[in-house]
């Protein structure tokens, strides 16, 4: 009655994506294998609790499910009709609630259902083990019993979240220190983020940004020590799997880097300019959900539809990394071209003459097709419009190219007092982003009274200068002043005031696309073997570089760490980026058929990167996950507690000195 676990992982077979395996999963290994195989028509029951709902509505769609003859989905703790003739799958969480329901289910002398395949999402106690066995009633019942170990929500084709929408708060904010609840918070996520690496067969290096000054005598604040609380945990839980999973590798197949929001503190709050994220900071969006006005069929008043931005459609896939100029461009190039080349399109454009025969039954054949298309690429093409209008309205591209040159050096004081006095009109929210990245490179400008000056120039209120504040409680270390002001000293290890460099090799195809977030540099280094090991510790005790895929050796073995450049300025090249311009870029998004050669070529991909991020991730660092996975020929996949847009971010942030936190449920904390 035991489960084995998936056979697909990047050291053999067919090379599959994140996500793809993870939906292979859930439909193959488990909905398809629980066929009993009576007949061919046979229809079955799922069963999930509120957390495994959410999980395979993740990772699938409902069309999926019912293609695995799954014909009904139940909740667990809800009433439901007993049906004695079909086969049930529990997909639920190993706790005793759920183990006594399901007893309850299937024991006695009428069973809700004929038989049950049970699948835990993570490892089962021996006690509840004990507790099923005992039932002997049930035993006879049980087509199935094993560990699925399938419990995190995949977001993307190389992202997934623990769901841990409260983790920044629980883990940084005021109660953090010696908390039951950030303990047992870090337990659950070490968990989840483990069976990652069980659903695919994955063997990591453990790395992790170890604790400031962190030398087995000194004392440190519980905040420095949560990257390394949770690379124990998740190697205990992979310790474990080595000996219970069968054939889980016996060595190390990848490399997984632990970090914590305070990182990099700029890329959550730094408008990032690709149409993905623009479409998430500036409109006013549920989730994936864009909601815009459509004519009416009737000929009444215009009628709302909704639209689901995701990996389906393929004009998201294409345009979602692309500078917002540059996919704009793209659109209006497409929307042209579709319109010349279809069949439906030239008949509805025709100066009213008479249709042949053969012209109408070209435009029926073409109608379907054209119909969908032209609908998604006129629903892109009004999105785009909107956010270049209030990109326009709110003179959006004059912040953003301060935002820019503060964190490369080439903006300071002067500029951003300029900017506040002469630009009284800008939003609230994008002053206090504009402060706050200020804060992260010039930290002395915010000590003593020099804060509340600052504040009262911005005419922000004390409640938004306490996300400003309380970016000093990410970095742990830093005591607060008696006399109730407060101090911004980040061990950023910044050049002069610059906090990041520009990146050799590389030229901006567009303006305000210099901006990277520092996980792009660390798993550069992290491939080059040029990671510090003090800094970045590994839970492994063998350390030696991990190989290629199949274990050959040949471009995967991390060279000798590189020199880095000390100068304490920016070395910056001279070029003029242009706003509406493009031109040639390497970087991997800049041509669909650089996309499709990409997509398609897999055979030569090496072992794959995790980074997790505890406290939220941004779209820009799930952006370059992509773009690295390219570049490094590995597929990088990024993990996190929650994927946060800036304003999330900032009330989250605003939280962290709050020493009760009320329950908000809209944003799941």
């Amino acid at each position: 009655m035991s489960f084995s676990d998936s056979e697909t992982s990047s050291h053999g077979g067919e090379y599959k994506n994140f996500k793809q395996i993870s939906r292979d999963r859930l439909l193959h290994e488990m909905l398809r294998t629980s066929d009993s195989g009576d007949s061919r028509s046979s229809w079955k029951v799922l069963i999930m609790d509120k957390v495994t709902v959410k999980v395979m509505s993740s990772t699938c769609k409902m069309a999926d499910i019912t293609d695995q003859g799954v014909s009904l989905v139940e909740d667990l703790f809800r009433r439901r009709q007993p049906l004695p003739t079909m086969d049930a799958i529990y997909y639920i969480q190993p706790s005793k609630e759920n183990v006594v329901m399901f007893l309850s289910d299937m024991s006695g002398r009428e069973p809700l259902y004929r038989k049950a395949y049970v699948y835990f999402s993570h490892p089962i106690p021996k006690d509840l083990v004990a507790r099923i066995k005992n039932d002997t009633s049930v035993i006879p019942r049980i087509g199935a019993l094993g560990e699925m170990n399938f419990e995190y929500f995949p977001i993307d084709s190389q992202g997934f979240v623990t769901d841990h929408e409260r983790a920044l708060v629980e883990l940084f904010g005021e109660s953090a220190q010696n908390s039951r609840r950030a303990e047992a918070s870090l337990n659950v996520m070490a968990s989840r983020i483990s069976t990652v690496f069980a659903s695919l067969k994955e063997f990591p290096f453990v790395r992790y940004r170890a604790s400031k000054g962190q030398d087995g005598s000194t004392a440190t604040n519980f905040r420095e020590l949560v990257a390394g609380k949770l690379a124990t945990a998740i190697w205990n839980n992979i310790t474990t799997y080595k000996s219970s999973i069968p054939n889980y590798p016996q060595k190390e197949t990848c490399e997984l880097l632990i970090l914590d929001r305070s990182v990099d503190q700029i890329a959550p709050v730094i408008h990032e300019w690709t149409y993905d994220a623009m479409c998430h900071d500036l409109l006013d969006m549920d989730g994936n959900k864009y909601v815009h006005e459509v004519p009416s069929k009737t000929g009444g008043s215009p009628e709302k539809k909704e639209v689901l931005l995701e990996d389906q459609d393929p004009v998201w896939l294409e345009l979602r990394h692309t500078h917002i100029a540059d996919a704009s461009e793209r659109l209006h190039d497409r929307f042209t071209n579709f319109v010349s080349k279809n069949k439906a399109a030239q008949m509805e454009q025709r100066d009213g003459s008479e249709l042949s025969t053969r012209d109408l039954q070209k435009m029926v054949q073409a109608l379907p097709q054209y119909n969908e298309q032209k609908e998604r690429l006129s629903t892109h093409v009004e999105i785009a419009g909107e956010l270049n209008k209030i990109i326009r309205d709110t003179g959006l591209r004059e912040l953003g190219q301060l935002e820019q040159d503060l964190v490369f050096g080439d903006a300071g004081t002067k500029e951003v007092i300029h900017y506040l006095r002469s630009k009284q009109d800008t939003s609230g929210e994008n002053k206090l982003r504009l402060m706050m990245i200020y804060a992260s490179v010039y930290p002395e400008k915010f000590e003593g009274d020099k804060a509340a000056k600052l504040m009262q120039l911005a005419k922000l209120s004390p409640e938004d200068m306490k996300a400003v504040k309380n970016m000093r409680m990410l970095e742990g270390s830093e005591k607060r002043k008696p006399s109730g002001s407060f101090s911004l000293k980040f061990d950023s290890q910044k050049k002069g005031n610059a906090a990041r460099k520009d990146r050799t090799g590389e030229e901006e195809t567009w303006q305000l696309f210099r901006f990277y977030p520092v996980i792009e540099e660390l798993v550069d280094k992290m491939c080059k073997g040029a990671l510090s090991k003090d800094d970045y510790q590994c839970m492994n005790s063998s350390q030696t570089a991990p190989r290629g895929v199949n274990g050959s050796s040949a471009r995967n073995v991390p060279p000798k760490a590189t020199t880095e450049s000390t100068n304490p300025r920016s070395v910056r090249s001279r070029r003029t980026p242009n706003w509406a311009r493009s031109r040639t870029s390497d970087d991997g998004y800049s041509s669909d058929s650089n996309l499709r050669s990409f997509s398609t070529d897999f055979k030569n991909m090496g072992q794959r990167i995790f980074v997790f991020i505890i406290g939220g991730a941004t779209r820009s660092e799930l952006r370059v996950c992509h773009k690295l996975t390219a570049k490094l020929r590995r597929e990088v996949v990024l993990g996190t507690t929650s994927l946060d847009d800036p304003p999330q971010y900032i009330t989250k942030l605003k939280l962290l000195s709050e020493k009760e936190i009320a329950v908000d449920p809209g944003l799941g904390i």
